[in-house]
């Protein structure tokens, strides 16, 4: 029976303040996406998120973003490509170093918001950051989405990668999302998430915004944490695995 890995956006606050119940959704996943510092998170908040998942027996990747706090990381930011190079090391050091420091270690990795976007769409970067990556630690994994540069990147720097399906965000196209606040964009009603990842897992085709059909083949789904109802669509994601017949578990 194939096993379908569950990961999430999580350690996305700052100082005093959280933004997603990442201590309810950790016991509800397999991998977790760990913001650097540069879009959320602080090193009191990395350490903290770290040591839940290593108490859970989650998978712990760096989830790399633009340096933009106010903004968290989802607006477009003019870096050059050095600096896309650079950031993402420093963000990668940054939580190896506080994961090795509780006895745990980077499995993957992965791009938030808008530099994710611009890495599905745009060659150059998508090379610069997995290159970087790849760099970094040549056994770290990505999980991205399929039919993208990114993964188009990874695969041909030998980068294993574990694709993935953002169940609670609406498609526009293969690898493409629908930009947030258009009508289907975010998905927060847990039957249609439940259903949406029985069908999309049990078929290997996702339903787009415009109500055609794709082919998707995903090893992993995704649930943001900061999204409305965040717990109550993590339990239907996984009830939407055993609903296609699968066991949840982590990749590998």
């Amino acid at each position: 029976m194939t096993a379908i890995d569950v990961n999430s956006d999580l350690g996305e606050g700052y100082g005093r303040y959280r933004i997603a119940p990442d201590a309810e959704l950790m016991p509800l996943i397999t991998s977790a996406n760990i913001a650097c510092g540069a879009h959320a998170g602080d090193p009191m908040v990395m350490d903290e998120t770290v040591a839940l998942a290593s108490a859970h027996q989650v998978k712990i990747g760096a989830h790399v973003g633009y340096p933009d706090l106010p903004g968290f990381g989802r607006r477009a930011m003019a870096l050059s490509l050095r600096e896309l190079e650079l950031t993402t090391i420093a963000q990668l050091g940054t939580l190896r170093a506080l994961a090795e420091h509780r006895g745990q270690k980077l499995s993957h990795a992965n791009f938030h918001g808008a530099l994710g976007n611009l890495s599905f769409a745009d060659t150059d970067v998508a090379r610069t950051l997995l290159k970087a990556v790849k760099a970094f630690d040549p056994t770290l994994k990505f999980v991205g989405l399929p039919e993208t540069e990114a993964v188009r990147a990874a695969d041909r720097l030998g980068i294993e990668v574990i694709p993935s399906f953002l169940a609670d965000r609406g498609y526009s196209a293969p690898g493409r999302l629908a930009p947030r606040g258009v009508p289907g964009a975010l998905i927060t009603d847990t039957e249609a998430v439940r259903q949406r990842v029985a069908e999309t897992l049990d078929t290997g085709l996702l339903t787009l915004v415009d109500g055609s059909k794709v082919a998707l083949r995903a090893r992993s789904v995704l649930v943001h944490s900061d999204t409305p109802r965040a717990l109550e669509l993590a339990h239907a994601i996984r009830a939407g695995i055993a609903d296609a017949g699968l066991t949840i578990a982590a990749y590998g």
